[in-house]
């Protein structure tokens, strides 16, 4: 009986390591999938690859065992724990080595078995390239590279894409705005800022990322010896717990980590600079001022942290690419799932609170089309059909395919605020209308920096869990009478809304500096409010970023928001709906209205906000209406 058991299973190891196989891996236990690996991989544990400057890295390699000839490398880079093969990455590896290509797995500088000092993104300019140099120049590759990842595990590879290295064959980036500085209109730095205002999931992931107390091993052992201990020390850290929706109010919030204990770091450095800084242009991000070498598969969310930013890069890189070849290679999907669940996609997908239907989505199979087309050479790989652009129109729950973004039908129209000057909260009169206004409307509303508006759902990760993304009903915040509240009429027909939304409001204050922020949001016929996208843009950039212009009591100004983007079909019988206020916390920094840098303030004033709906002063937002 064991003859035959082992039999069985040495038949089932050669079907899965087919390349031509694709199996479906997902329902495999870890020992199993464990098994299939060490029958088809060749391993070597804990490599340092070199760097220019000596430093090591600290790689895993697995090879297909029997494979004839070279082969192509997937090369995955993360600043995460990946010592202990488990769940997705170690699905991700059996696939990989089973299809033929070699899967490399590489801690950034400064993270757990590599060596060095770390730094956001892991200098990709220097030490990718130099990983790209290492490994095309192994005697199993074919020298064609594709890089792949989602989140922080993505996000390098755009810098390492305006080095054109030759082995840089292809790159899938999932989820990749913390990557992004200045692109277009989007200044964000990394997640960092959104319309200047600095967005609090950053503070809380450098807590546990950033750690100046890491543990080291000696330098100058063997790889075995490396592998040896990291079987009974991954040289992870283990920070105390900490109550982040108590902590995340602490002010000044230049001392929200060392209050804790924490030595300074990263955020001590960061927290202190302007969108305009210098130091933003120094470092790992990648700036629409830069060439793009690489086809691009991208991978990119509607209830994510950057969506906008994601976007508007996909197109910098179909314009601005080196070549004809790059510039028309690039591709992009965009879903409607939260940060990086892109796996989850399927049948009755709930994001939040809402159930958008079936989101069904190969992705691993496009992912391996992508990477033979470029990687193994096979052009029949990749449908030459593909859109250049597909994306899940949630509402109408379909997923539409296009050759741009936004979409060629896309048509640009304005939706005005109106009121009979009480649009505050649900229960006041704002009306939204395609009609501009003709009289001189306005609403007022007092902006207490110390009782914020609470965030609801939207697009966030990374947070310690103070915001869940998602679609949320935002009834409980519509109710305050310090938001403004502006809805359509029921629609006699759907209206699909795709693209980047605008919003301009004309505004005035009694305070030197605020903050203004809008919310896009679906309303059913029961009344359920969902949040679609939202933004905010602090009053002192309104002159540029490279500027502080502050406010005059009595003054009218003209507040240009940072681009929301989405896909929704508002249907038949909804309505659209507009919020405005002035804070949107925890997902967003306080501003305090004194004028002052707000880090390192504790005290705060009140703000007497007006936002005017006349015809001189319009306040409206412009919607991309695919009709």
């Amino acid at each position: 009986m064991k003859k035959i058991i082992n039999l069985i299973t040495g038949l089932l190891v050669t079907i899965l390591i087919s390349p031509a196989s694709a199996q479906d891996y997902s329902k495999y236990s870890e020992d199993a999938l464990k098994k299939i690996l060490k029958e088809i991989a060749v391993v070597e544990s804990k490599v340092l690859m070199p760097m220019r400057d000596g430093i090591g890295l600290s790689s895993d390699i697995y090879r297909p065992k029997d494979a004839e000839g070279t082969v192509p490398t997937i090369f995955v880079r993360t600043p995460y724990n990946m010592n202990t093969l488990r769940g997705t990455t170690l699905r991700n590896t059996v696939e990989a080595v089973s299809r033929g290509y070699a899967y490399v797995l590489q801690n950034e500088r400064g993270r757990y078995f590599s060596e060095g000092k770390f730094e956001i993104l892991g200098y990709p300019r220097t030490d990718g390239y130099d990983a790209l140099d290492w490994i095309s120049g192994q005697s199993w590759s074919n020298s064609k590279v594709g890089t792949i990842g989602c989140s922080s595990t993505a996000e390098w590879q755009h810098g390492l894409a305006a080095m054109d290295h030759p082995a840089h064959a292809a790159m899938i980036p999932q989820a990749s705005g913390a990557g992004i500085g200045r692109v277009g209109d989007f200044w964000e730095h990394g997640n960092w800022y959104t319309g200047g205002v600095q967005r609090i999931l950053f503070f809380i992931w450098l807590y546990g990322v950033n750690n100046p107390l890491r543990a080291e091993i000696p330098a100058g052992l063997t790889p075995e010896m490396r592998t040896r201990i990291s079987q009974y020390n991954d040289l992870s850290t283990n920070k105390p717990s900490i109550d982040w929706e108590t902590q995340i109010s602490h002010l000044p919030i230049q001392d929200l980590l060392t209050s804790m204990g924490e030595p300074e770091g990263t955020f001590e450095e960061f927290v202190s600079r302007t969108p305009a800084s210098p130091g933003w242009f120094e470092g790992g991000l990648y700036h629409d001022n830069e060439p793009w070498g690489v086809p691009g598969l991208w991978f990119n969310s509607w209830y994510d942290v950057s969506i906008g930013p994601n976007m508007t890069l996909f197109n910098h890189a179909r314009a601005n690419g080196v070549d004809a070849e790059v510039r028309d290679n690039q591709y992009v999907v965009a879903a409607p799932n939260p940060h990086c669940r892109f796996a989850s996609l399927g049948p009755d997908f709930v994001v939040g609170e809402r159930n958008i239907g079936d989101t069904s989505f190969d992705v691993n199979g496009l992912v391996y089309d992508w990477f033979d087309k470029w990687l193994k050479g096979d052009e029949d790989a990749m449908d030459p059909e593909t859109p250049h652009v597909q994306y899940y129109t949630m509402g109408s729950n379909i997923w539409q395919g296009d050759d741009q973004w936004p979409p060629v039908a896309a048509e640009q129209v304005k939706m005005y605020l109106t009121s009979d000057g009480n649009a505050n909260s649900l229960y006041g009169d704002g009306k939204l209308s395609f009609n501009a206004p003709s009289g001189n409307g306005s609403d007022s509303y007092d902006y207490d920096p110390m009782i914020p508006v609470k965030t609801i759902g939207g697009g966030d990760c990374c947070n310690g869990g103070i915001v869940t993304a998602g679609a949320f009903d935002q009834r409980t915040i519509e109710a305050r009478q310090d938001v403004l509240v502006y809805t359509s009429d029921p629609l006699d027909e759907p209206i699909e809304v795709t693209g980047f939304v605008d919003a301009i409001l004309h505004v005035s204050s009694d305070a030197k500096d605020t903050d203004f922020a809008v919310k896009l949001v679906d309303v059913a016929p029961d009344g359920t409010a969902y949040i679609i996208d939202d933004t905010i843009f602090r009053a002192r950039y309104r002159e540029g970023y490279d500027k502080k212009v502050l406010m005059e009591k009595g003054e009218i100004y003209e507040i240009d928001m940072t681009p929301m983007t989405t896909s929704i079909s508002f249907e038949k019988g909804h309505r659209i709906r507009v919020e405005v206020t002035s804070s949107n916390f925890p997902k967003f920094a306080r501003n305090l209205n004194t004028g002052g840098n707000n880090y390192d303030e504790s005290e705060g004033v009140i703000a007497h906000n007006t936002v005017h709906l006349s015809a001189e002063h319009p306040s409206y937002v412009v919607l991309p209406i695919v009709r």
